[in-house]
């Protein structure tokens, strides 16, 4: 049951935002984000804030199309917010993500900015697959953003009693 008031803990999960094609001599690793994919950052970052979904840390990849999707962040919640780029949400797998999210740490409220099929996965494992499903019924998009919260405070161990509380995406600015 979803207790009101305050989470113990609020989960963020952003997958970034749409990005180009690798260009020729480029890694995937060094795809920047298009057009669209620059708009969808900003728009998701500003409605987020507007709803008042406010990390108190973000653990983004080091990829550029990450960094560019986090960066936004720091124009529409604050600009004292602490961005870390953390290699191993690059290539990790979902265990890794759970790590990284459930370390022990101060901040009540913390956003990772990574990859599907990671990302997806690891909505799927924590909210079970029909309401992950319900969520985000034709994949994780771009620039989605997932807010979970829990009664009381996960661990790596224990990460159960997960509930959506929100899913937002960026609206066509078309």
């Amino acid at each position: 049951m979803a207790s009101f008031g305050a989470p113990a803990f609020r989960l963020y999960l952003l997958r970034h935002a749409r990005a180009a094609w690798a260009e020729p001599g480029k890694t995937d690793f060094d795809r920047t984000l298009d057009d669209d994919g620059f708009a969808e950052a900003e728009v998701i970052a500003e409605e987020a804030a507007d709803q008042g979904y406010k990390p108190d840390l973000i653990l983004s990849s080091t990829a550029v199309r990450c960094r560019q999707t986090a960066e936004p962040f720091h124009r529409s919640v604050s600009e004292e917010l602490s961005i870390d780029y953390v290699d191993s949400l690059y290539s990790g797998t979902v265990d890794t993500y759970a790590e990284l999210a459930f370390a022990e740490r101060q901040e009540a409220a913390l956003m990772i900015v990574g990859h599907n099929p990671m990302i997806e996965e690891f909505l799927h494992r924590l909210l079970g697959k029909e309401i992950a499903q319900a969520a985000a019924p034709f994949g994780y998009p771009t620039a989605g953003l997932a807010i979970i919260d829990f009664d009381k405070r996960p661990t790596e161990e224990d990460y159960s009693g997960a509930c959506l509380a929100g899913f937002m995406t960026p609206r066509p600015s078309h």
